[in-house]
């Protein structure tokens, strides 16, 4: 049973991220039927600390009060990509998973629950700004670089900034049922429920020919995306042989001609989403798609979300 939240905070503590922790689990609620967390917030540094944005904390507890906790969390803190942490910190966390407790990071939390080895063979989750370093630092753990959060009980990890708001929820709907998170996300006005899979909101360019082969090609693509065309095509604009294109193409650009084309026709139909007020069948043909079933399907598997819900988080009630 979820009843003993700590959260563990360093020098420059992240105010958003460790406050997202304290909004779900340390209010008082109960005059709406809720539960009560045994809520505090532990010091790895001293009693005294700075936040990021330049204000004091003053934290009563130290490390030893992340041993009665059933759920440690560990918000963003400036400079966890490169900094080293606490050995007695590291301790406490290991010391927690061992006896039956979880861990949450929000943000870049996440480099402490690496450097305490309690990702080695787990997924993670990690905002996308993130992502590349912390794979690199920590090769044995696996980076889903572009999902809201990943549960590999006992360690739940989220990305950056609200996507720590649906880590909380998910793990109080996990322990105490959906009405309970529902009614905490009422309180907060958020969104109920956002799945761990669905994907950040990220500027994702895509790759560009590393030499001369493909390159005119690339823009021919670009310019002709509502038309279907095939690798055999695309060889013959290059002057190659099917075999040969795809394998410069694969060379040059990181993907397939088949995975180039799809993801530049989504990052088309996103823009249009954003910008215009077209109907979903009107930009399923423009980007290549041709029905807007196609359109759905594809923008869910890409980005985990519908066209539909795409344009209203970033239109709001102009998209209504």
């Amino acid at each position: 049973m979820l009843q003993n939240v700590a959260a563990v905070v360093l020098n420059g503590v992240n105010p958003f991220e460790l406050g997202v922790v304290c909004e779900v689990f340390g209010i008082d609620r109960s005059d709406d039927g809720l539960p009560v967390y045994d809520f505090a917030v532990a010091s790895a540094e001293g009693p005294e600390l700075s936040a990021r944005s330049g204000f004091a904390l003053h934290v009563d507890h130290g490390l030893e009060r992340l041993e009665s906790a059933d759920l440690i969390a560990v918000p963003a803190c400036a400079g966890y990509e490169t900094r080293e942490f606490p050995p007695d910190l590291l301790d406490a966390l290991r010391r927690g998973v061992d006896r039956g407790a979880r861990v949450l990071s929000v943000c870049s939390g996440v480099f402490v629950l690496a450097a305490a080895g309690l990702l080695d063979g787990r997924r993670c989750a990690v905002h996308w700004h993130h992502a590349e370093a912390l794979a690199r630092a920590y090769p044995r753990l696996t980076v889903e670089p572009d999902v809201l959060y990943v549960d590999e009980d006992p360690v739940i990890t989220s990305a950056g900034t609200a996507a720590g708001i649906d880590a909380c929820l998910h793990i109080v709907r996990k322990e105490q049922g959906p009405e309970v998170a529902n009614k905490i996300a009422r309180r907060m006005v958020v969104p109920p429920h956002r799945d761990g899979g669905q994907a950040q909101y990220i500027e994702r360019p895509l790759p560009r020919s590393q030499g001369d082969t493909v390159a005119e090609v690339l823009v021919w693509m670009e310019r002709h995306l509502d038309e279907d065309v095939t690798v055999e095509q695309l060889a013959a604009r290059a002057h190659m042989s099917p075999r040969t294109f795809a394998r410069r193409f694969q060379q040059e650009t990181g993907t397939t001609p088949y995975r180039w084309i799809l993801r530049q026709r989504v990052l088309l139909a996103q823009r249009l989403l954003e910008a215009t007020d077209e109907t979903v069948d009107a930009i399923a043909g423009r980007t290549g798609f041709g029905t807007a079933a196609a359109l759905r399907h594809q923008f869910t598997q890409v980005l985990g979300t519908t066209p539909n819900a795409y344009r209203r988080t970033f239109r709001g009630s102009e998209a209504a």
